[in-house]
């Protein structure tokens, strides 16, 4: 009985033991030392931006398209606005560089960081909207306190993490939590891979870093779940450190991204697909269409492939091969694996770049604000018509003109017009272009035309003439 009783005591021990050493890893009694050191590399961002509307003084809304809505067109009086908006950063150089996301500074007029309750203008060095990321420098000759960036491909679900930030606007505010999940696809960017996290973030966060207990950077925070605008409930997504960096170096060097391309549209392979297809399980990404003169078609991948291997790294889901194409260096000679009719085999092929393909340009072409030009003389701003407005509004294609995109108060034709009327004649005199009506809107008050006869189609695009005194 003696000998039993021993080695029930050594039996337990030696559980205690396992224990001990499997929670080795002690919780932090306190962030204090870390956040101390981390703060003064973390800043806080203002930006601020003109909102330009029409005002209404009447106490009621006519709704678009109503016939009244021009009868009352001379009480409205365009106004502007500036708008501030509240975010993040990190300092990850002593020269004042500035890592942040885009959405924080995106269309912003001025950039005012705060660092340690000073005040620094800064300006953009690049920014990727694909990405949510973008590139600040601080406007000084100033020495700023970096941090560095941590591996968050070692960041493991249930690691402690630290955020630093300013939410609501207070500032070097700090919060604690740990990584909830990782590979996080919430269909906020092209590129989502986001770290999860339960350490509070909030408005205000965004651009802010996500530390690990060595203070290094492992994440960018982007985003929160807050039903209701409720603020945080403890689900918060951060970009990894790892697929931000590259973005950032590209920005730095370059004030662009050069993302790999391969020229491919894909999508889900689902059960029934893998079961047709003779694949032991969904997995890879089924190619639905091919760019012409693409990386893709050059190498004889065609719609129906498998890609089950890119540069040596599995595609588990869809969602991998955009990521890992992207984050391949442009002009690299890959080796592709592909499924097709039942087995595998490899396709070899040099890497494009993204945003030199022509459906990258396209894209942005559609996106790109086009040029405003001010009119001096009639204090309004106006760009060119084009064929996407024509378009959208069902317009002739042959229609010329150019659209009103800014009145001022103390524009003679601040009754008559409305933003996004289109002017086609002045004077009797078609108007192609802003420099045509640059050039009949000096002629008239050259030669001290008193009144304007303007024809114009307005936003419910019917044709109409009105006259302004303008002396």
């Amino acid at each position: 009985m003696e000998v039993l009783k021993k080695i029930s005591l050594k039996v337990t021990l030696i559980i205690l033991l396992f224990n001990v050493n499997l929670w080795s890893k002690p919780i932090p009694s306190s962030f204090a030392d870390l956040a101390e050191e981390l703060m003064p590399s973390v800043v806080n961002i203002s930006t601020t931006q003109t909102i330009k509307t029409q005002s209404n003084p009447l106490p009621f809304q006519f709704p678009p398209g109503s016939p009244f809505e021009d009868m009352f067109k001379e009480f409205q009086r365009p106004t502007e606005r500036k708008a501030t908006s509240l975010g993040s950063g990190f300092i990850i150089k002593k020269n004042g560089t500035v890592v942040t996301n885009n959405h924080v500074i995106e269309n912003a007029d001025d950039i005012i960081v705060r660092v340690d309750n000073k005040e620094y203008e800064a300006e953009v060095v690049g920014s990727d909207p694909y990405a949510d990321v973008a590139v600040l420098k601080i406007q000084s000759d100033e020495d700023f306190k970096p941090v560095l960036f941590g591996n968050s491909d070692k960041a493991r679900i249930g690691d402690w993490v630290v955020a630093i930030g300013n939410p609501f606007g207070l500032g070097g505010t700090v919060t604690s939590g740990i990584i909830s999940a990782r590979n996080r696809d919430i269909n906020l960017t092209r590129y989502d891979d986001f770290i999860q996290t339960d350490a509070s973030i909030n408005q205000g966060n965004s651009g802010g870093p996500l530390f690990n207990l060595e203070g290094k950077v492992i994440g960018i925070n982007t985003a929160i779940i807050a039903p209701g605008q409720a603020g945080s409930i403890g689900i918060g997504f951060a970009i990894p450190a790892n697929a931000a960096s590259n973005i950032i170096d590209q920005l730095i060097k370059y004030g662009e991204t050069k993302r790999g391309w391969l020229g491919v549209r894909i999508q889900q392979v689902t059960k029934e697909i893998a079961e047709v297809q003779n694949l032991d399980k969904p997995r890879g990404a089924l190619i639905a269409g091919v760019s012409e003169g693409s990386p893709a078609e050059k190498a004889g991948i065609k719609p129906g492939d498998i890609i089950l291997e890119f540069d040596g790294q599995k595609i588990q889901t869809m969602r991998n091969l955009p990521r890992i194409v992207a984050n391949t260096k442009v002009g690299k000679n890959v080796v592709v694996k592909v499924w097709r009719e039942k087995k595998s085999f490899t396709k070899r092929l040099t890497l494009g770049r993204l945003e030199s393909s022509k459906e990258f340009i396209q894209e942005n072409k559609k996106k790109e604000k086009v040029k405003e030009t001010e009119i001096e003389n009639l204090k309004i701003s106006v760009r060119d018509l084009t064929t996407e407005d024509t378009e959208a509004r069902k317009l002739d294609k042959n229609l010329r003109g150019v659209v009103v995109t800014e009145i001022l108060s103390k524009s003679p034709l601040a009754a008559l017009l409305s933003l996004g009327d289109i002017i086609v004649e002045v004077q009797n005199k078609t108007i192609q272009d802003t420099k045509s009506l640059e050039k009949v809107s000096q002629e008239i008050f050259k030669n001290g035309d008193k009144t304007l006869l303007i024809r114009f189609i307005n936003k419910r695009n019917q044709p109409s003439y009105g006259t302004v005194k303008i002396k």
